[in-house]
């Protein structure tokens, strides 16, 4: 048992040092903040897309770096998963991505007001987090739904598009790999031309009005390119 000397010794000698202990945490932390989350990149951008977040409380379905409802995806590390292209598009209209699944409202902002949520996340994104979250043991791009069926036809040989693979993918599938909101492209170069499959590109809603389909924001020559490859899938 120890005299009431030892007891005020133990109590002031583990005070003390704990005490140090937590200072030079506090100490280290405050050193290690700037580097980890890369200060450097708080852009005006970064900032308005904070605001806005916080203003629309997406915090309220959403997570970032551990912190947040679970209702909807986390999103720390969405803009690596996804892709700018993917984001931009998403946020004009949730629902016509995700027909009947995703609940998540439509809030019409502008361009720049996208640009700089994407500016937000992606700068999220790329915080050293010691490895949070964990990436999910099958990357989005490589989600596969049921393979096509063999057939014997020739298929010519077209390298997929970058734009493709950061947007269409998301609903539809290729090769058995991509999303299943939408058909499988695997033989739509059999079914419709060149002519047809750009316009379709221009406007969904002018070809058939009412289709979930939302119109893409490609330049000529990424809608050429994906008209191109698509034409080859036969």
């Amino acid at each position: 048992m120890l005299s009431k000397s030892q007891a005020r010794a133990f109590f002031l000698g583990g005070t003390f040092l704990f005490g140090a202990i937590f200072v030079f945490l506090t100490i280290d932390t405050l050193r290690q903040n700037d580097p980890r989350t890369n200060a450097q990149n708080l852009t005006e951008d970064v900032l308005k897309g904070k605001e806005i977040w916080e203003k629309n409380n997406c915090m309220g379905c959403h997570t970032l770096l551990g912190e947040g409802a679970y209702y909807a995806p986390d999103l720390t590390k969405v803009v690596e998963r996804r892709g700018v292209s993917w984001i931009d598009v998403f946020l004009d209209d949730p629902q016509a991505m995700f027909p009947g699944e995703r609940k998540m409202v439509k809030y019409n902002f502008t361009k720049e007001e996208k640009g700089q949520v994407i500016a937000f996340l992606d700068w999220v994104g790329k915080i050293d987090a010691n490895g949070w979250p964990p990436k999910p043991n099958i990357p989005i791009g490589s989600i596969t739904t049921a393979a096509p069926p063999q057939t014997t036809a020739n298929v010519v040989k077209v390298s997929q598009p970058e734009k493709f693979s950061q947007i269409c993918v998301a609903c539809h599938a290729v090769g058995g790999k991509g999303g299943n909101v939408g058909p499988a492209l695997d033989h739509v170069g059999s079914k419709f031309d060149a002519d047809y499959l750009n316009r379709w590109l221009v406007d969904p809603q002018v070809i058939k009005p009412g289709t979930n389909m939302p119109k893409l924001p490609l330049s000529d020559t990424e809608r050429k390119d994906i008209v191109t490859y698509l034409s080859a899938l036969k």
